[in-house]
């Protein structure tokens, strides 16, 4: 059954996306230069050793703190991420607890 919306049936499975870029409201200062986006790519269980999976659903700071340099282009330091707005850290971190979903648990929230 197709919805008159979209025009996608009701019951397909979300597009399978593998980054996402998040504008940050604060730039990060890297030298002279002034970094105002970050991808944040889909990690691969390799991108997620030394962390709880339940800790990264939590959007834990330390969990996040561990994996977002892994998966961030440029890839930020750990101290970089530190200095990061509240506001653009819930932005990366909702980034990559979204990778970490079933497709499945994605049909229920709206795509973009």
């Amino acid at each position: 059954m197709k919805n008159e919306k979209n025009e996608q049936p009701e019951n397909a499975l979300p597009e399978i996306k593998n980054d996402a870029t998040v504008m940050l409201d604060a730039p990060v200062v890297r030298g002279t230069s002034e970094i105002t986006e970050i991808v944040v790519r889909k990690p691969n269980s390799g991108a997620l050793r030394g962390a709880r999976l339940q800790a990264l659903m939590d959007m834990d700071v330390d969990s996040m703190m561990l994996v977002l340099p892994r998966v961030t282009t440029p890839a930020l330091t750990r101290a970089e991420l530190m200095m990061l707005e509240p506001g653009d850290l819930l932005q990366l971190s909702l980034e990559l607890v979204s990778f970490l979903l079933p497709k499945s648990a994605m049909s229920a929230f709206p795509q973009n």
